[in-house]
């Protein structure tokens, strides 16, 4: 491997603007080439970046000099996108879910062993202040027996994004997987799922109206039982139909609680409550990258595994089945 590396990278959105950002401020990489969603938008997109717009992603990934490419598209095309990327021989980073199927992000893990090349999906949260908080605290109340993880966020008139698209975005906890992965990198294996959805739609004369179902809100509960007998329950919802905003995630164990809310944290046991420190959430798009840099360049370990992320998309595939069927669905134990 090179010391030095030429980038590729799909989209042109939030995602991809801290993406390419990071890229620039990484000594061992080039960011040459970016391929968008229109020809505006990716020719300024890239003036800005110093790089050159492609019309089509297609095009992208047959350029013969790029050695790694970041995905940062809709969720829809993820898996699509990395196969293309693995089989054009280049190294792959993609923004969660590497698939909306679970079925077919477990080809493209055994795709990429196949073509010995780097199939890394970004999961920034778990780099992030409160899950470190989480991580080097819970050990302090003991056994851990139930976690409650709460994000809402109000957005009044709701915004006309691929986000609220069900087509493109999946089922709002695969989607937003980033919920469900915190809990199992914290407590392991599922053993059931439960979940009920709730989608408020929108008017049909909007620009989304040929999309599947779209929305102006959704709201999503879960009920987690894992192996280790812990309870755990996450509720997840956006749009214009809520209007309390929280971000909350709370563990109770035999010996005390953690409660974060927002960027505080807090400890309790017996003898009272006392706060914990909770790092930034800035520079973590940075982080990321330059670890799988420092991976690629020195073998250095990456600090999620794609395995890892799948694990969690079958989580959220059977709250989606749950949902639809009214069942509790039973996760297979993954040995």
């Amino acid at each position: 491997m090179a010391d030095f590396l030429r980038v590729g990278l799909i989209g042109t959105g939030y995602a991809a603007k801290l993406r390419a950002e990071a890229l620039r401020s990484q000594p061992y990489a080039q960011l040459t080439t970016v391929a968008g969603h229109t020809p505006e938008k990716t020719a300024e997109f890239s003036q800005i970046h110093h790089a050159i717009a492609v019309s089509h992603w297609h095009d992208l990934v047959q350029q013969p000099d790029l050695d790694l490419i970041v995905i940062a598209g809709v969720n829809r095309d993820h898996g699509e996108m990395v196969r293309a990327v693995l089989q054009a021989g280049k190294h792959a980073i993609v923004e969660y879910p590497l698939a909306l199927d679970p079925a077919e992000a477990a080809e493209l893990i055994t795709l990429a062993k196949m073509q010995q090349k780097l199939l890394h999906v970004e999961h920034i949260e778990l780099l992030g202040g409160v899950h470190q908080a989480l991580q080097a605290t819970l050990p302090q109340i003991g056994i851990p027996f139930y976690a409650r993880y709460v994000t809402i966020k109000p957005e009044r008139p709701a915004p006309q994004k691929w986000t609220y698209a069900p087509e493109l975005f999946g089922f709002p906890l695969v989607g937003a997987l980033s919920r469900l992965h915190r809990l199992t990198h914290l407590f392991g294996q599922v053993a059931t799922v439960s979940c009920q959805a709730k989608f408020e739609a929108v008017e049909s004369t909007t620009p989304y109206s040929s999309y599947s179902q779209p929305y102006r809100a959704c709201l999503c509960m879960a009920q987690l039982r894992f192996q280790s007998g812990l309870l755990a329950e996450v509720t997840y919802g956006k749009g214009e139909t809520l209007w309390q905003s929280e971000r909350r995630f709370e563990v109770q164990g035999e010996q005390g609680a953690l409660v974060l809310e927002g960027e505080q944290g807090t400890l309790v046991q017996a003898q009272g409550g006392q706060p914990i420190a909770v790092g930034s959430r800035r520079g973590l798009f940075a982080k990321d990258t330059a670890i799988v840099f420092d991976y690629l360049l020195n073998q250095t370990p990456l600090y999620v595994t794609p395995e890892a992320s799948l694990y969690s998309l079958k989580v959220a595939d059977a709250a989606r089945r749950s949902a639809e069927t009214g069942q509790t669905i039973t996760i297979e134990s993954d040995g």
